[in-house]
């Protein structure tokens, strides 16, 4: 059972973390410099509802490996390392839930009114917090493999 929480656990953190800079390094840049507002915006809020449904679906298998692997060893005998991983994942996962409930939701309604200019702005508030959440997930990476 350790190595599957492991695996899984792994799994979800890849591919979370490896979607956010699939967004943030091909997808985006190439979309913004290709793509008139219109149809970027629209393809862009398109490609984010799908990515969301995978990400929510990943933050619940990473909270469940994630408990299962600690109280398995138990919180006072994991690596401090952990216990960062622990602290920077609940941080990723709250900046995620305002992300997707605050500009997500805001960029949807505009691209459904045609607003471009305010669906450009709640983008723009979007890259930025995916960027915050993938500086914030090499930290993460960084302190269970560096801290023991």
């Amino acid at each position: 059972m350790p190595a599957l929480a492991k695996f899984l656990h792994l799994a979800a953190a890849l591919f979370w973390v490896g979607g956010m800079g699939f967004v943030l390094l091909a997808l985006r840049p190439v979309v913004h410099a290709q793509l008139a507002p219109p149809v970027r915006l629209a393809l862009m809020a398109a490609v984010l509802r799908r990515f969301f449904v995978v990400v929510w679906l990943g933050i619940a298998l990473l909270l469940l490996t994630g408990m299962h692997m600690l109280v398995s060893v138990g919180m006072r005998s994991a690596p401090l390392g952990w216990h960062y991983m622990l602290g920077l994942g609940l941080l990723m996962m709250a900046v995620f839930a305002h992300l997707y409930f605050v500009p997500y939701r805001r960029l949807q309604r505009a691209v459904a009114a045609a607003d471009w200019p305010l669906a450009g702005r709640h983008m723009a508030s979007i890259a930025l917090l995916v960027k915050i959440n993938f500086a914030l997930a090499w930290f993460a990476i960084a302190a269970v493999i560096l801290i023991k």
